[in-house]
């Protein structure tokens, strides 16, 4: 994770909104020239994101509806950590959840902040390989489409611009060593 970098200091947190998703929060931090100034912080549970390849090479994503751009998107499988929950015990659950599959070897790829000037979701990214049906119940809220892509197919999809979620795009980035040698 990130270093504190000395000088600056948070000197009031105060939670502004409770949300079912997320929190904000106003906070007053000293600055290293000693001026305080507020900010304002989304307090979002961690997250996992999977990149589920099939025997074929296919790399399964999920098409779904998202609020934030009124449409759907064509996205790898990836979720939010319940309490307490570690990430690879999320990302074993959230494949079986998205596709319906579990998979026998899940190797960590990275993990990162997804949107760290306002955020401080962090996100782990799985490769799952030697897939097999396991399914789960999906959440309640979730309509997902699965869509299966050979992995050469994708990286030319993304490197054409035809993704439009970042945690897609950086974890294809993470994968794409091990899928392409």
């Amino acid at each position: 994770m990130a270093d504190n970098k000395p000088g600056f200091q948070v000197i009031e947190h105060e939670k502004i909104y409770q949300g079912r998703a997320f929190n904000v929060s106003r906070l007053l931090v000293k600055t290293p020239n000693g001026e305080a100034r507020h900010y304002d912080l989304v307090d979002h549970p961690d997250s996992i994101s999977i990149v589920p390849v099939d025997e074929e090479g296919c790399i399964w994503f999920v098409r779904q509806w998202r609020l934030g751009v009124d449409g759907d998107l064509l996205e790898l499988p990836a979720g939010v950590l319940e309490p307490g929950e570690e990430p690879l015990p999320g990302a074993e659950r959230e494949i079986r959840e998205e596709t319906g599959m579990a998979a026998n070897e899940m190797t960590i790829l990275g993990s990162y902040y997804l949107t760290p000037g306002y955020c401080n979701e962090y996100m782990t990214v799985f490769l799952a390989r030697d897939l097999y049906p396991d399914p789960l119940d999906m959440d309640s809220d979730e309509y997902i489409d699965l869509v299966k892509i050979p992995f050469q197919k994708a990286f030319e999809m993304a490197e054409q611009g035809q993704f439009y979620d970042s945690k897609t795009l950086a974890a294809l980035f993470l994968a794409r060593p091990r899928l392409l040698g």
